[in-house]
């Protein structure tokens, strides 16, 4: 491979691995190594690499990592990992299990492919583990998001077209942002639903807000409750809250089910159907279900 060709694969960044794709972390390392001549795979000592600087959760969970060390032992790292030259060393942009497990297993070197991401994408990949791989809560999701829209400085269209989700799943999400701090403890406690907090995220008047937060508690209020409430009350409203249409008496459910799949889901004839783009968006609603396609 001639110089130019090399940094042209060094600097293909995610835009350009995944093309007009929605970007899936688990396929991060799969898009590289199908781009990697075998040459240009190394060894790189451990002690030369650090952790990704913008993933600041790592959890391991030790009886893995012990196995998975075992079977170092044994086979050697059969994947290498990705990881990204800074001013010293190297910083991991996948397979930090691997680095962990090659140290437990006494390795000192690690097969690696060596890649030119920017900040701003080591960042995107960060988020994209914690969105993709994490069971984020509806505020920590929305933070994702937006540390995503304004290091890339791209609109909410193209943040929904990169994750293979909607503008309107992805306006709604930032949305909750916009909540008072109590009111986002409670949804991320849980004591409040994604849909309550996305009708209550339209209100202007804080203490509007925290009162029907409360009394969502209290009384237990469901989603139609609250839109009846809001509907026959005077709230004045960040953006018009559209009616349910009666005629669909389903509508409070679909919208739920639309909230926690990020995608269309009608309810007719006693059906639910849930829309999919592609084997991508599939695959991803089945990982919500709680059905492996493996």
């Amino acid at each position: 491979m001639d110089n130019n060709n090399k940094r042209r694969a060094l600097g293909r960044g995610l835009e350009e691995l995944f093309n007009n794709e929605p970007i899936d972390y688990n396929k991060v390392e799969e898009k590289i190594l199908e781009t990697t001549p075998k040459e240009e795979i190394l060894e790189i000592n451990l002690n030369e690499l650090r952790s990704n600087p913008y993933q600041p959760r790592q959890i391991f969970d030790t009886e893995k990592l012990e196995e998975l060390a075992a079977s170092i032992k044994q086979y050697g790292v059969v994947q290498p990992i990705i990881i990204k030259k800074s001013i010293k060393g190297y910083e991991i942009v996948a397979g930090e299990r691997r680095v962990k497990a090659a140290e437990l297993a006494g390795l000192s070197t690690i097969p690696a492919i060596v890649r030119d991401f920017s900040d701003a994408e080591m960042m995107e990949i960060a988020l994209l583990e914690n969105l993709q791989r994490e069971n984020l809560n509806p505020i920590e999701e929305a933070e994702a998001y937006q540390k995503i829209k304004d290091s890339l400085q791209i609109t909410q269209e193209e943040l929904g077209r990169r994750f293979g989700k909607s503008r309107t799943y992805i306006t709604n999400t930032i949305g909750l942002l916009s909540l008072p701090e109590m009111v986002k403890t409670f949804l991320a406690q849980d004591k409040i639903s994604m849909a309550h907090a996305k009708i209550l995220s339209k209100i202007e008047d804080t203490e509007k807000v925290l009162d029907l937060a409360n009394r969502i508690i209290t009384e237990h209020i469901s989603v139609r409750e609250l839109e009846d409430i809001i509907t026959k009350g005077e709230f004045q409203k960040k953006n018009p809250i559209q009616k349910l249409p009666r005629t669909n008496e389903y509508k409070y459910a679909e919208e739920s089910l639309f909230d926690k799949f990020g995608t269309k889901v009608k309810i007719k004839n006693k059906k639910i159907l849930i829309s999919f783009e592609n084997d991508n968006d599939l695959n991803r609603i089945l990982e919500i279900i709680g059905i492996s396609n493996n």
